[in-house]
């Protein structure tokens, strides 16, 4: 036999802790958050799914255009004197036209277009998924294909965004929800270009914490979104780690040391990193008459011709990180190669073509840190047994001091690498660029990207 209803407050305290929660708190809850929790959820998953999907027909259409352009000039290397003018051509014409599209259909897929769902999420920046989704798609492919050195995240992050938009508006779900969709979205984006959805959930709480909305319904919303669209992307590209690498074992404790050293050169290196490429950013954004007209052209003319001569130079880091990390470029080369990859991911970015820049830094941490790894193998040799620790702790470190995302950091390396047992070095030097990284009064990249393009457009509304 039961017990009558008690109005003891003590009771009813018991009752809540138990999970029986009155239901006026249940029906506050439910109202205040919009959309009942099972329907949002079931949006989320969708949406995740939807956003997996569009990232795997990204990769393998990118996939299919690389190996032909790359069979194409193999056929004619070797042949006429003059035979690297294919390639130069090829990406002079498909970054051109990538240009084109943005700037005459979709000025906001410029870039990576993170900023662009930041201020979308605080209503500052309109998400026009109707131009955006066709464009940033296609000339983010345009972009890549033509050997620019720029990530696929950017896309996939603009388009999930995008696509949660879009999820809103048809259905005509409320604002609380869209903006969740949103968030959802663009977490799912990462999730699918880099196999990585924990990395995608903590973009969205870390990363986009000033613009993201907490509560429990977003953030579990963010989470059912990641993990789907992770699950489609990985029925669609396999199972496998984005970065195929040895499983490395963790170095001995009293080696520890050393990464906060190499924490603090990346952190120091982020900082120089984020102001340049601004700089860069507003030089092309400075051009005028023909040399506006004929950036495209002409950055994509420069790319091809590189990538016909020195292919480690460009592309978005995907071919040369396996390299570097397999140690199949000479010590000798490595410096050499992180100043000139340096250089042409400002020219890439900066002359803002649709693209990534995730990808990029990953690759520039890979060579720099398989290149300060080395020595510390032959100084430390009972402490340091493998370079590579050195460029997987550099990976995650200049992510951390470029975005100031630490957590994130650590997780997309360990995702793209899966390499667990390294997770005490990388939180050592993720930790110590992130804070030299504030010391020297660096700014989250995004945050600074967003703050531009806010200013842009009210010159340009003026």
């Amino acid at each position: 036999m039961t017990d009558p209803p008690s109005g003891n407050p003590q009771n009813a305290y018991l009752q809540e802790a138990a999970g029986a929660a009155p239901q006026s708190a249940q029906r506050r809850f439910l109202e205040a958050e919009g959309l009942r929790p099972m329907t949002l959820f079931l949006w989320a998953a969708l949406l995740g799914s939807l956003v997996g999907l569009v990232g795997g027909v990204f990769q393998l259409t990118l996939t299919s255009i690389t190996d032909w352009t790359e069979n194409l000039a193999a056929s004619f290397a070797g042949g006429p004197v003059l035979w690297w003018l294919i390639p130069t051509a090829f990406s002079a014409v498909v970054v051109y036209a990538s240009f084109l599209l943005v700037r005459h259909v979709a000025p906001e897929t410029s870039g990576s277009g993170v900023q662009e769902i930041e201020g979308g999420l605080d209503d500052l920046r309109p998400l026009r998924w109707r131009r955006v989704l066709p464009v940033k798609f296609v000339a983010g492919l345009l972009s890549l294909s033509g050997r620019m050195v720029l990530g696929r995240e950017g896309p996939t992050i603009q388009m999930g965004g995008n696509l949660g938009k879009m999820f809103g508006d048809l259905f005509k779900l409320s604002n609380v929800d869209v903006h969740t969709l949103i968030a959802a979205g663009a977490g799912a984006g990462l999730s699918a270009a880099f196999n990585a959805p924990l990395a995608g959930i903590l973009f969205v709480v870390e990363e986009m914490r000033p613009q993201f909305k907490y509560n429990f319904l977003s953030v579990h919303s963010v989470l059912i979104a990641s993990v789907m669209s992770d699950i489609v992307l990985r029925a669609l590209m396999g199972q496998l780690p984005d970065i195929e690498m040895p499983i490395l074992e963790p170095p001995p404790l009293a080696s520890l040391w050393l990464f906060p050293i190499l924490g603090v050169f990346f952190g120091v290196f982020g900082v120089v990193f984020n102001k340049l490429l601004v700089f860069t950013l507003d030089f092309f954004a400075s051009l005028q008459g023909w040399a506006y007209s004929l950036t495209g052209l002409i950055v994509g003319a420069g790319v091809g011709l590189l990538g016909a001569l020195r292919p480690e130079v460009v592309g978005g880091g995907y071919e040369v990180i396996p390299l570097a990390l397999s140690e199949s470029i000479p010590i000798g080369m490595m410096l050499g190669l992180f100043i000139a990859r340096f250089g042409s991911t400002m020219l890439s970015y900066g002359s803002g073509a649709p693209g990534g820049i995730f990808a990029p830094m990953l690759a520039l941490a890979t060579v720099f840190g398989m290149w300060s790894g080395h020595y510390a193998h032959d100084w430390f040799p009972d402490w340091v047994a493998h370079p590579q620790i050195f460029a997987v702790a550099g990976m995650g470190a200049l992510f951390s001091a470029t975005v100031r995302a630490p957590l994130t950091g650590i997780a997309l390396t360990i995702e793209m690498t899966g390499n667990y047992e390294l997770i005490l070095p990388l939180i050592l030097t993720c930790m110590v660029a992130a804070i030299v990284a504030q010391g020297l009064g660096g700014r989250p990249i995004y945050t600074v990207l967003l703050e531009r393009t806010l200013k842009r457009a009210e010159v340009q509304d003026a």
